[in-house]
């Protein structure tokens, strides 16, 4: 058996039989059809060890895990149609992920590979964000233009937060826990909600298509990137204006930035290439090439000398920071 503090060996998917949860129940030849099959993302998280990556994408029915260290296949988790988006707890134990057909956030432990909790939240959810502590999850729905908001210890919701239109994966909390940033794909604006009040704060605009995003350490700074104008938006927080707008590389969705705040990547779908961005200047540094459609499933070492980067295939492209090359790629076997 896997824990949290070893890396897992392979052993065999372990997904127990769980009741399916939803307003949807749409069929396709006796197999779940999928609510939202239009919408396309990606999602890997990586354990606080950085010794086990969960990744999926949301036309697989399955997640993967992989042992980063040795670069293989543990196991393959059966039992979804739409994953959208991965968590690790703080304590990497167990791992959440959301089921945009099944309505679900489902809660697993890595131990067994078992699913342990069951959140049932309605068809249509989407990307999560969580508190350092773990004790809350924010949870998107597309489909509904909300935002509940899950205290974790108590397994239920304890708010759903309206006014959205379609929040996708695209969803942070400020470092300072104090803001949440919600994308609104189809009103290319991003809304930051304060979290004592759970009221809206301001309405960000002047994005297109917008994906993924990252807020700066001490939060002043916000990058969204826009898939629809091939570009990285850079905000100011306090007020709102898009203080520049970075070209990057071809239909952009991720903006991830590194912990030490010194390079910040864009996915390039199309592109099959991540473009690295000094935030510093705003000016780019270079691009990463020999990717397989990256999107916003991107993570940072905690010295921010490596990334991750996922694959289309669901195989994970181990990028070396300093020289903007793959230097390794896992999960192949």
């Amino acid at each position: 058996m896997a824990s949290a503090d070893e890396s897992p060996a392979a052993v065999p998917a372990r997904h127990a039989a769980v009741p399916a949860f939803g307003a949807y129940s749409g069929t396709l030849g006796g197999a779940p059809k999928p609510f939202d099959p239009h919408i396309r993302n990606n999602t890997m998280a990586l354990s606080p060890n950085q010794r086990v990556a969960v990744v999926t994408n949301s036309t697989t029915d399955h997640l993967v895990v992989i042992d980063v260290r040795r670069g293989r296949k543990v196991t393959e988790i059966n039992g979804y149609v739409s994953p959208r988006n991965i968590l690790f707890a703080p304590d990497g134990k167990t791992f959440t992920v959301s089921d945009s057909t099944l309505g679900v956030v489902d809660r697993i432990s890595l131990r067994s590979f078992q699913v342990v909790k069951r959140l049932p939240l309605g068809a249509g959810v989407f990307g999560t964000a969580q508190s350092t502590d773990g004790r809350w999850l924010y949870a998107n729905n597309q489909a509904a233009g909300t935002v509940t908001v899950v205290d974790q210890a108590g397994s239920r919701a304890d708010a759903v937060l309206t006014g959205f239109a379609e929040p996708r994966q695209g969803v942070k909390l400020a470092p300072a826990g104090d803001k949440l940033y919600v994308t609104n794909y189809k009103g290319d604006r991003i809304t930051v909600v304060d979290i004592e009040t759970r009221k809206t704060l301001r309405q960000i605009e002047g994005f297109k298509e917008v994906r993924g995003l990252s807020i700066s350490r001490d939060g002043t700074r916000l990058y969204a990137a826009n898939s629809g104008t091939d570009t990285v938006s850079v905000v100011d927080t306090a007020s709102g204006a898009t203080l520049k707008r970075i070209t990057v590389g071809k239909k952009p969705y991720g903006a991830a930035l590194s912990p030490d705040g010194k390079v910040l990547f864009s996915g390039n779908l199309e592109g099959n290439s991540l473009t690295a961005v000094n935030p510093a200047d705003g000016e780019v540094r270079g691009t990463v090439k020999g990717l397989k459609g990256p999107r916003q499933a991107i993570s940072f070492s905690a010295d921010s000398k490596t990334a991750w980067v996922l694959n289309e295939d669901l195989t994970v492209a181990e990028v070396d920071v300093a020289a903007l090359k793959v230097t390794r790629t896992l999960g192949t076997r």
